[in-house]
């Protein structure tokens, strides 16, 4: 049975859900950047640069893997992806986290941490491991005032037992390739492999002309003050002190 907070927080998001949708039309009429299922990736320079020190980023993802069974489940940091995950089969090792730096997390990949910090934009960023046989179900992103990357660090073969759809469009992650879409339009993962699949997940800001550049930055700063901003990092940084107790 739902507690009386948790069915407050569902009204709450569903409310600020309609509200950001409103907000849309003006989001997709200032972007610079095409409003369409994916992007190309030549539209974002940094791109280069994170496909050229791939192998920099796997080194730092394989040595966090020796420990992928304390890596925690994607819901048990952030409770509102209940909705689309309930299992242990979609772990997550996060870097940043809408804007708030995983310190200690963060120390255990320099290397990584150094390029994303470059990327203009970035606020959110961490490992995306999705288990063998782990879907994850239609469903669409809450704003369009950002674009989400995919960068594959460790891709089954043949790559496509592992996919992404987007709109109804079929695309499958290749190892130190880019895959950049707009989470807004209904899409759906799945891994029908027998082993893992993991991607450096980043959700960048849209790059917006005036007068929806500075919408953007007040709504972000308005949701990065929410109780389910403010939860998540709470249940990240609990995460962290643990880890660091166990691996020490």
């Amino acid at each position: 049975m739902s507690t009386f907070r948790e069915i407050t927080r569902k009204i709450g998001k569903d409310l600020g859900g309609k509200a950001l949708w409103t907000l849309e039309e003006l989001i997709a009429q200032t972007s610079t950047v095409p409003n369409t299922p994916y992007f190309e990736s030549d539209l974002f320079e940094w791109t280069k640069h994170l496909e050229h020190n791939y192998d920099e980023i796997r080194g730092e993802l394989d040595e966090l893997l020796e420990h992928l069974d304390d890596i925690p489940n994607f819901q048990q940091i952030s409770s509102d992806q209940k909705s689309i995950t309930q299992d242990d089969k979609w772990k997550t090792y996060f870097l940043y986290g809408f804007g708030y730096k995983a310190e200690q997390n963060c120390g255990r990949c320099p290397k990584t941490t150094a390029l994303i910090e470059d990327i203009p934009g970035m606020k959110t960023a961490f490992f995306s491991i999705l288990a063998p046989g782990k879907h994850i179900p239609e469903h669409r992103g809450l704003y369009k005032g950002f674009i989400r990357y995919h960068l594959g660090l460790k891709i089954p073969r043949p790559n496509t037992l592992c996919g992404i759809k987007v709109d109804g469009e079929t695309r499958h992650w290749e190892e130190g390739k880019s895959l950049i879409f707009d989470d807004t339009y209904q899409h759906e993962a799945w891994n029908n492999s027998d082993e893992i699949r993991v991607v450096l997940f980043m959700d960048i800001l849209r790059p917006l002309k005036f007068p929806g550049n500075l919408l953007n930055d007040g709504i972000l700063k308005l949701v990065k003050r929410s109780s389910f901003i403010q939860d998540a990092k709470k249940n990240q940084e609990s995460w962290e002190e643990r880890f660091r107790e166990e691996v020490a």
